[in-house]
């Protein structure tokens, strides 16, 4: 599959950019926890049996799984900048929707549009990459890829405030409110990338991951309603592994798939995605189980008696210290590397389940218990991105870091499911009420204990790489050096090396004029700079690659917008022929 740019010059990221697109990660990840505070109340509030109004909440989480990598998919092809302003767009209409009703099934349609903006994470993370300098990256990617935990540790006092002291429609207007503001500072501050991937809308592939995605979550997410041994929830996972197969048939066929399934499977991506579902399901476990411990009466002999609010505000500190720990991310993976950090934090997260067995009899051991699992879970979230991106070609991050979300999403969804029946199977019934015991939130700590043992397992297995500021040094020097010989071989009116086993082509201009003197540079898949020359004054050039595999070849000159154009090489020991045509617009020299 071909990647090239569009023909609009890249407008460089302002100092802004990276908080706007954080808080739009905020915005759309509030909608996960925004009812978590009314729950016990909505059979009441919408006039509905309590199976019935479990559907909003799942309608949420279904259609977030399903747009996630669809709207990652939409954005490599058709702006990510776009797509994240239709996320946002539809997450309004929906929290609209919710806020003018009190019946089931408007709610349940209000929900299902909001839960389509998670999409909008996998696109502020592939903005960042398609805009940012490395310097940046690091941090900011952190900032958004936390912003998943960060919105929903915030949103559980905030709703709860608000639910206790306002009519509960006021969640959705304030939810509405935040989404036009996350649209309005987009449109006045992000700039779209140029990157884009060619080829057309794999709609066959959408329509079957969405029927796959929904087969397999429902019952993980109703499977305690209907028995997890009924035919009902037996037939869907059945039907879910059929379909899903069948899916990945078709996706292998497809020249232009919605899931590159080959990339998918490399080592470094698979692992990575399968370390992401057992942190969803560790970050889920303590934002379940707290909130309960903290609000069961003092009578039980071991609820702590407090608030809905004040319940709230104990957990927030997990979203606070997921947003601050983006910056010391930044630093730890520069120096070791985004592995590492994943497996530092996931030490981290298991200390914290570990140590919070013993810290359940007071509030502000409930608060020590938040800090230190948001730590963990900040920097395990912040490393993520990194990996994937440092996995795939330049112009799959919006699709690679859309499935990347969904498997924290999957992890949280078996985090609910799972939980829920520990804390039902547990409880005592006191007049006709179940009141979840201290045995069961303890197992339920146990249960992401063991879930992050399972990803510090699969976190070792993934491939060492060197740290970025080592290897950004390497590739300058070495870059350097290739403009130095070609400056040489220009001098002498010829181009600089032949490259049999590389890129060949000709630098053109938008009229079809060669380009002299254009520097282009050949980026490898990790990001780094694998090469660089200088085309002659025919506008030719040839770049020599180390190995077969995805690159992208960055092209510039002065009076021309810049290109940047994904590639891969099939490694036989002749040249690709390639041109690049630069923009037609021009920016200042």
């Amino acid at each position: 599959m071909s990647h090239t740019t569009t023909d609009e010059p890249a407008r460089k990221a302002s100092g802004t950019t990276v908080p706007v697109l954080a808080f739009a990660g905020i915005v759309v990840a509030v909608m996960q926890t925004l009812l978590v505070p009314v729950i016990k109340d909505l059979p009441k509030l919408l006039d509905t049996t309590p199976g019935n109004a479990t559907w909003v909440l799942t309608s949420t989480l279904l259609s977030g799984a399903v747009a996630t990598p669809i709207m990652g998919r939409l954005g490599d092809l058709f702006g990510k900048r776009r797509m994240l302003i239709a996320s946002l767009s539809v997450m309004v209409v929906g929290a609209l929707v919710s806020a003018f009703t009190d019946a089931l099934l408007p709610m349940i349609v209000g929900r299902t549009l909001q839960g389509f903006a998670m999409g909008a994470i996998p696109l502020g993370i592939g903005l960042m990459r398609d805009m940012l300098p490395r310097e940046r990256l690091g941090s900011a990617m952190a900032l958004m890829s936390s912003s998943i935990g960060v919105g929903g540790g915030l949103a559980l006092p905030a709703a709860a405030l608000v639910a206790q002291h306002s009519d509960w429609h006021a969640l959705f207007y304030g939810a509405a409110g935040l989404g036009v503001l996350a649209i309005a500072l987009t449109l006045l501050v992000v700039p779209e990338s140029p990157l884009r991937a060619k080829g057309s809308f794999d709609l066959p592939g959408a329509l079957g991951l969405a029927a796959g995605l929904v087969l397999f979550l429902l019952p993980i997410t109703k499977g305690s309603d209907w028995g997890w041994s009924s035919p009902t929830t037996l037939g869907l996972f059945a039907a879910a592994v059929v379909v899903l197969l069948l899916w990945g048939l078709m996706e292998l066929r497809v020249k232009a798939p919605l899931v590159d399934l080959r990339t998918t499977a490399r080592r470094e991506v698979l692992l990575t995605n399968l370390a992401s579902i057992m942190v969803g399901v560790s970050f889920y476990v303590i934002s379940l189980v707290l909130p309960q411990l903290l609000q069961l009466p003092s009578e039980t002999g071991y609820g702590l008696g407090q608030s809905m609010v004040v319940a709230g505000l104990c957990v927030a500190p997990l979203g606070l210290t997921m947003m601050f720990t983006a910056p010391v991310y930044a630093r730890l993976s520069a120096r070791y590397g985004p592995r590492t950090t994943l497996i530092l934090g996931l030490v981290i997260i298991g200390v914290g389940y570990a140590g919070g067995l013993g810290l359940m009899s007071a509030a502000w051991q409930t608060v020590v218990t938040s800090v230190l699992i948001g730590a963990g879970i900040g920097l395990a979230y912040s490393s993520l991105p990194a990996l994937i991106i440092g996995a795939v070609p330049a112009s799959e991050t919006g699709a690679a870091n859309g499935l990347n979300t969904l498997m924290r999403s999957i992890g949280t969804s078996v985090s609910s499911a799972v939980i829920g029946m520990v804390l039902a199977s547990s409880a005592n019934d006191v007049g006709g009420v179940a009141v979840p015991t201290m045995d069961g939130f303890r197992v339920s700590f146990l249960i992401a204990t063991a879930a992050v043992a399972v990803g510090l397992a699969l976190a070792f297995f993934l491939p060492r790489r060197r740290p970025a500021t080592t290897t950004q040094l390497r590739a300058s020097s070495e870059e350097d050096a290739n403009l130095a010989r070609a400056e040489q071989a220009l001098a002498g009116e010829g181009v600089a090396g032949e490259a049999p086993r590389g890129f060949r082509g000709r630098v053109l201009a938008a009229d079809g004029a060669p380009v002299a003197r254009a520097k282009v540079t050949l980026i490898d898949r990790h990001g780094r700079q694998a090469g660089a020359t200088l085309s002659a004054g025919d506008g030719s050039y040839a770049l020599a690659v180390p190995a077969e595999g995805p690159y992208v070849l960055a092209a510039r000159a002065a009076g021309h917008g810049p290109l940047a154009h994904s590639a891969t090489h099939p490694g036989a020991d002749r040249p690709v022929d390639l041109d690049l045509a630069l923009p037609g617009e021009t920016v200042s020299a």
